[in-house]
């Protein structure tokens, strides 16, 4: 059954409200090998955020940055500038230039239909689509609905600012023009991202970030690498920054990715900074707001556009029957694609098991990783590569910490990778039980280093076990010896 079929049925047997990566991988994984349907609701790009506006588009722009980088480091390498409208040319292949025939394509030859829609709650198992023509249709699901709804893109209550039609992040990933000069309101990971390739565009980039450092959920390290080569590569950065309006006379309808109009002033401290746009990048509102909760007891998540609490098996607390779950960004437990992934894989499989009546004692059946092995890799140059717990964060939860750190610059791999390498690495063990509960590396081309650690993680593996898996040299892998090389003895 395909996308047109699809208005042949009012009746599946698990309905997804949402058709990003998350929810395409729990509708995929809710009826692989079975005879059950299936069916996507999505109101704009079969795709969702990651594929057209978020993880693609900016790893796109980021990746030239980093080539360019590694070759001014090298000795020997010749050719080293970048072409602007090359870099664009190539985001937009990335993405299929926002044509999602192809993902529609690989849903229904997975035995997935979609509608194009806007779908709603609205009762047990019911679901109320709104389709573009304005068309209202009620549709029932057999065994499960998923929300798999996202977020947005926040605005802070700034006088002026939502008037003056700033970028957020779908612009700056997005964007068709590069302007002369732009304040980014945010220094946590989409700022610092957009940063980095606006700047290295051509912008001239003033970061306004309230916190006292950039990436203020990371170790302090991530910020003192990462600030020192952005202003290397001329970005401003202020940090405790207060910004207090903003103005701008001249507003236009230019469209995502366009300058939104004529100059900007923006008062910060209250001194006044003239910019051609303004990036958003203070965070984002759970997508709870209009999907029909408070059909099914959960109004007041509505309305204050709150995370919806899931239990280990991603079904939805406090409504009855087992029919109701939540993945990804919606449900609030971590704001990253591969994560939301991640619950999706596990949610599909506990319907799969449900729907077959097969008990769900497996591990298999319950999320883990939220609560214990979060990975994330932030693409700015240096990249910063983290999983678990920071230190700050262990000591909170009452961890007996223990911590070590390496000089990434001094292992052998990374003098052949690229001179004056600059990085730092550390491990978070938790004393006692003598395993890791988090690490952090920082440097060049370090994403790769994070998965060894996720699994040392996951699996609780004793760090003196650990000492007993090799790396191969020259690696950069080595940087794990020399972490562990440099724990004091344990005393049995």
């Amino acid at each position: 059954m395909n996308e047109l079929q699809a208005q042949d049925t009012d009746t599946w047997d698990v309905i997804v409200i949402g058709a990003g990566p998350v929810g395409e991988n729990a509708a995929q994984y809710a009826i692989q090998g079975s005879g059950r349907t299936a069916v996507l609701i999505e109101a704009e790009l079969v795709g969702g955020e990651c594929s057209y506006w978020a993880c693609m588009p900016s790893k796109a722009l980021l990746r030239p940055i980093e080539v360019l980088s590694a070759a001014h480091a090298l000795p020997g390498v010749l050719g080293t500038r970048l072409d602007p409208a090359g870099i664009l040319k190539r985001r937009d292949a990335v993405i299929g230039n926002r044509d999602d025939s192809g993902q529609v394509e690989w849903a229904n030859g997975a035995g997935i239909d979609v509608i194009r829609g806007r779908g709603r709650l609205a009762g047990v198992r019911t679901v109320e689509v709104t389709e573009p023509d304005g068309t209202v249709r009620v549709i029932e699901a057999r065994q499960a609905v998923v929300l798999a709804t996202g977020t947005t893109a926040a605005i802070p209550n700034v006088p002026g600012l939502a008037a003056a039609r700033p970028w957020i992040s779908r612009d700056a990933t997005n964007l068709a023009e590069v302007p002369r000069r732009v304040a980014v309101i945010g220094g946590g990971v989409v700022g610092c991202e957009a940063a980095t390739w606006l700047s290295s565009l051509g912008s001239s980039v003033t970061v306004l970030q309230q916190a006292p450092r950039l990436l203020p959920r990371t170790e302090a390290f991530a910020h003192e690498l990462v600030a020192k080569r952005l202003e290397e590569a001329g970005v401003r950065i202020r940090t405790n920054a207060k910004v207090e309006r903003v103005e701008r006379p001249s507003v236009n309808e230019a469209g995502v990715g366009r300058i939104h109009g004529g100059p900007v002033t923006v008062t910060v401290d209250g001194e006044e900074l003239a910019v051609d746009e303004v990036l958003v990048a203070a965070g984002r509102v759970f997508g709870t707001g209009d999907i029909g909760l408070e059909n099914v007891g959960l109004g007041k998540l509505a309305e204050n556009h709150a995370p919806i609490p899931v239990d280990e098996q991603l079904t939805v607390r406090d409504v009855p029957g087992d029919w109701l779950y939540a993945v990804g960004d919606v449900n609030g437990l971590a704001l990253l694609t591969h994560m939301g992934k991640y619950q999706a894989r596990v949610c599909g499989d506990v319907i799969a098991a449900r729907a077959e009546g097969r008990p769900m004692d497996s591990v298999r059946y319950r999320d883990l990783a939220d609560s214990r092995a979060v990975p994330q890799v932030i693409f700015t140059d240096p990249q910063v590569a983290a999983v678990g717990m920071s230190e700050r964060e262990a000591l909170a939860a009452g961890v007996d910490v223990e911590t070590v750190e390496y000089d990434l610059g001094a292992i052998a791999a990374t003098s052949i990778q690229r001179q004056d390498y600059r990085g730092r690495a550390k491990l978070v063990i938790d004393r006692e039980a003598d395993t890791l509960v988090g690490a952090t590396f920082v440097g060049p081309e370090v994403a790769e280093l994070v998965h060894a650690a996720t699994v040392a993680v996951i699996g609780q593996v004793p760090l003196e076990l650990l000492r007993h898996a090799v790396p191969s040299y020259p690696t950069v892998s080595e940087i794990w010896l020399r972490l562990l090389e440099s724990r004091e003895p344990r005393v049995s």
